[in-house]
């Protein structure tokens, strides 16, 4: 490896990125000491604004190092498709119509499931929805989910075990859960056309093992937690809400299905959404508050991990290469906490001659750890946002998250590696 200045001071600022992401709470503390900088270090204690911020950041130094056009060039060298969709599909996931739908769903199947209705809510969310992302995409699934649980688990939590389990729980089964198809996960996707995987090799090879792991995990933590959910009640004040007309439930499900299938094209998803901007302005009557400022602070969350995981291939790629298949899974699942798993997986299809053993264990090990911290998958900086009020000075330790996450993703691994 012989990296250039510019691409060490990047790899720099990236690890800052990471120690700041696990350092949220002390700047939440730090809003209390000082309350003349409040509002600056609440800024600073939000996970979504770390990556952004930092990606700044370098953009600057870049700019004093190398000048505005190397800069510019770099910038315009990326794509931002990823950030765009998930701020699309987000506002549009989490309208009162989609919402009903989903909710609809879930309740059917927890009142046939012999489980005390607060825990059977939760364990049809914890596994049912995970495993819908393999068909309206992950980041649909992950808001779906987390505003679901908002005001039912997380609002009546009265443990931190729970709360921290839950979310861990959600992220890992997020990340295995939109394996069965291959245009729905990020790191799936990254490599589904280079390695001519389509939907029938991913639910052959992935899909099944994804959807007894996702069970086991939802089934084990019910199990866990099953005396304070059962104690639940039995719906969400918002399910008391007016119920949305079937033509209009109708209408935001096509205007969601035209973003989904055209996720890779933001000039059509985009005018999609500006579409259903303005029909949600004219049946302003059958519409919550739109959830604008979550879907942006993680559009920017992930514009900059973009912009700053541009610049890390350097010391990556030579790493994951050195790898074995075994290597590489565990490998690639302790990278994916600190890295997009997508990156990753992209790395990996830059390279030739690459076995097949190689390559289902780089993709299993990436979507094996999606869930150990709020960077590894592209969804968890929106479970986040939805779902940071209900914690805790409202603030998610990184640290509590990664232990919580360990065992699902044990799970996890062992479905991929065992069966």
């Amino acid at each position: 490896m012989n990296p250039t200045t510019m691409q060490i001071v990047a790899a720099v600022l990236f690890a800052l990125a990471l120690i700041h992401t696990f350092s949220t709470k002390l700047f939440d503390v730090l809003s209390h000491k000082m309350p003349r900088h409040a509002g600056l270090f609440h800024l600073l204690a939000e996970v979504e604004v770390v990556f952004g911020l930092w990606a700044m950041i370098l953009a600057l130094i870049m700019l004093f190092m190398t000048g505005s056009q190397p800069t510019l060039n770099y910038l315009e060298s990326l794509n931002f498709t990823e950030p765009l969709f998930v701020f699309a599909i987000m506002v549009m996931a989490g309208t009162r119509a989609v919402l009903q739908v989903a909710g609809d769903v879930v309740r059917g199947m927890a009142r046939i499931t012999p489980m005390a209705r607060g825990a059977a809510n939760y364990w049809v969310v914890m596994w049912l929805v995970p495993l819908m992302g393999s068909f309206i995409t992950e980041p649909a699934a992950m808001t779906l989910a987390a505003l679901l649980l908002r005001d039912t688990v997380f609002a009546h939590a009265k443990s931190d075990k729970l709360l921290y389990g839950s979310l861990g729980l959600l992220f890992v089964n997020i990340s295995i859960g939109g394996t069965l198809t291959s245009f729905a996960a990020p790191p799936v996707l990254m490599v589904a056309a280079a390695w001519g995987w389509d939907t029938s090799f991913m639910l052959t090879h992935f899909g099944w093992k994804a959807a007894l792991a996702a069970i086991v995990n939802a089934s084990l933590f019910t199990a866990i937690f099953y005396k304070e959910l059962a104690a639940m009640p039995k719906e969400a004040s918002g399910t008391r809400l007016r119920r949305v007309p079937l033509s209009v439930v109708a209408v935001h499900l096509l205007l969601l299905a035209g973003v989904v299938a055209s996720a890779h094209y933001p000039v059509v998803f985009l005018g999609i959404f500006l579409a259903f901007m303005g029909y949600s302005t004219a049946y302003e009557r059958h519409q919550e508050r739109l959830i604008l400022r979550e879907a942006l602070l993680v559009a920017f969350f992930l514009a900059g991990l973009v912009v700053l995981g541009g610049q890390q291939r350097w010391w990556l790629q030579p790493l994951l290469m050195r790898m074995d298949a075994n290597e590489v899974f565990w490998g690639a699942t302790a990278l994916t906490a600190i890295t997009d798993n997508a990156a990753l997986t992209y790395l990996g299809s830059l390279v030739d001659g690459l076995t097949l053993d190689f390559k289902m264990a780089l993709v299993m090990g990436a979507v094996t750890g999606g869930g150990l911290t709020v960077v590894a998958n592209a969804p968890n900086p929106a479970g986040i946002s939805i779902l940071r009020s209900r914690f805790p000075g409202e603030t998610v330790n990184a640290l509590s998250l990664l232990v919580a996450a360990l065992v699902p993703t044990l799970i996890a691994a062992a479905a991929f590696r065992l069966l």
